[in-house]
């Protein structure tokens, strides 16, 4: 069961999201959740960048704001920042002069507009939640998507964690489902597994370009492409980045690939998605819920606390871990 939205997507959580287009309002995105209920998703960035960095950092907080796991959002704004709140309303598809979005449970807030701007989003956000939807749905499986992650691994990830996850990939893929697959470094070494299961040409094209993306960006800047697997990793058992990209790769499974979507892209196919992404835990697992996972199976052997907006669920590699 899930909560249908009004776009046709289909949430498994009902939560109040208060995202900011700059930095400067994080603390009083963070008060109103505090107040008001609900999750602020925080981040550093929306001025003081220029180009890619920019579009990218406006893009993903777009797709954010359309993620079906929130039943209703409050965009909060300063008023001077580059990620200006008109350009931002208008990656939603909502008129600069709306003052909610046309179809989504979505309102607006710029905060050197009202003379008390805590009062005015404490408002908004009672609309929100007397406008978001009461009841649970049935909807098929077919509906759900997940993403695959792994952090903090050991040696026994890639022979138990791992093909469990795969084996849960290939499962809901075949009911229709959807699972994406990040960390593109981890790949290397592996990613020829996963080119040669890519359903078209222009798919493979795409994965091709996208892990040699990563290996030309290491080489500008001077840096080894080999640098990894990490202390810890290591400390757990992995020799090698191959027997560590074996490993990874063992969470897509043996399902044919469908799509390669650059960081910040939205799933946009049902079946097994690469996605552009590093291996850093925040930054990958924060990309597969822009993505619009609903929640992301989150393998480990070393253990870590870490979770992202989306529910993620930690799956031990040992028993030592598991029993802990």
């Amino acid at each position: 069961a899930g909560y249908r939205r009004d776009d046709g997507k289909v949430g498994i959580r009902n939560e109040i999201w208060i995202i900011p287009t700059v930095g400067c309002v994080n603390r009083l995105c963070e008060r109103l959740a505090a107040t008001c209920g609900g999750f602020a998703l925080t981040h550093p960035y929306g001025c003081s960048q220029l180009g890619d960095d920019h579009e990218t950092t406006a893009n993903l907080l777009a797709a954010l704001a359309r993620h079906p796991n929130a039943g209703g959002v409050l965009v909060v704004a300063l008023g001077c920042e580059n990620n200006t709140l008109d350009s931002f309303k208008a990656r939603l598809g909502t008129p600069s002069s709306q003052p909610s979005h046309p179809s989504l449970n979505i309102r607006f807030l710029r905060a050197q507009d009202p003379g008390d701007e805590f009062a005015r989003g404490c408002e908004l956000i009672a609309e929100l939640l007397a406008n978001r939807p009461a009841e649970r749905v049935e909807v098929p499986v077919s509906e759900l998507v997940v993403g695959l992650k792994c952090g903090g691994s050991d040696g026994f990830s890639g022979l138990t964690a791992n093909p469990l996850v795969g084996r849960f990939s290939d499962g809901l893929v075949a009911r229709g489902g959807s699972t994406v697959l990040t960390e593109v470094p981890e790949m290397f070494g592996a990613e020829t597994l996963l080119m040669k299961r890519c359903r078209t040409r222009a798919v493979f094209e795409r994965c091709v370009a996208m892990v040699n993306g990563f290996k030309d960006y290491y080489a500008r800047h001077g840096q080894v492409c080999y640098e990894n697997p990490s202390p810890g990793n290591k400390a757990g058992g992995i020799t090698t980045l191959e027997e560590k990209s074996l490993g990874c790769v063992q969470k897509g499974g043996l399902a044919a690939v469908e799509d390669v979507l650059d960081y910040g892209g939205r799933v946009r196919t049902h079946g097994l998605t690469l996605l552009t992404g590093p291996g850093n835990d925040l930054v990958a697992a924060t990309a597969l819920a822009a993505a619009g996972c609903h929640l992301v199976l989150f393998t480990t052997g070393r253990g870590t606390p870490f979770g992202t907006v989306v529910p993620t669920l930690k799956i031990a590699t040992n028993s030592t871990l598991a029993a802990s």
